[in-house]
């Protein structure tokens, strides 16, 4: 029976002592969120980024019409000397042309994803602001965790009193609307 007692003692000391430490360590974090896709919106920076990106569209086109206007160029001439051409010549100029559609194909196919990649690289730093000014906010009001939040967010809920996106863009210099 005392056996009984003392293990039904020890099992509740060590009750208490997991609930102590579980309440402490609740007590020492503090849980903000951010939605950094908004104040990408708001930088005055990403009108400059949008005008690299479209020029860089614009350079990507001409190099693709440079590309289409030789492929014709060269389909046209061989067309106007085929009845003339060797036999090896033919095969030749059927190479060389079909090297070209395949580059043209390859261009277009890889168009989508150089600009996703100049578009990432032109946007990097301005998340890496975004990104500076959250931890200095973060660590001067004293937040252990920061969660992003936005269109793709799977949180539930969110209290407004915790979220540090109008913090952020008054340290950027951003007027929250």
């Amino acid at each position: 029976m005392l056996k009984l007692k003392y293990t039904y003692m020890k099992k509740m000391m060590m009750s208490v002592v997991v609930l102590l430490v579980t309440a402490t360590s609740f007590a020492q974090s503090k849980v903000g969120t951010i939605d950094p896709d908004f104040i990408l919106a708001k930088m005055p920076e990403l009108t400059a980024v949008q005008t690299a990106l479209k020029e860089y569209n614009l350079d990507l086109e001409k190099q693709l019409k440079t590309k289409l206007d030789t492929y014709d160029t060269t389909l046209k001439a061989a067309n106007e000397k085929f009845d003339s051409m060797s036999d090896a010549d033919k095969v030749a100029k059927q190479e060389e042309l079909a090297g070209m559609e395949n580059d043209i194909a390859k261009f277009r196919q890889n168009g989508t994803q150089l600009v996703q990649l100049k578009q990432n690289e032109l946007v990097q730093p301005l998340y890496k602001k975004i990104g500076e000014a959250l931890n200095e906010i973060a660590k001067a009001q004293g937040y252990t965790q920061v969660l992003t939040v936005g269109n793709n967010t799977n949180l539930a809920y969110v209290d407004p009193a915790y979220d540090l996106t109008t913090a952020v863009m008054e340290k950027l210099g951003i007027k929250p609307e």
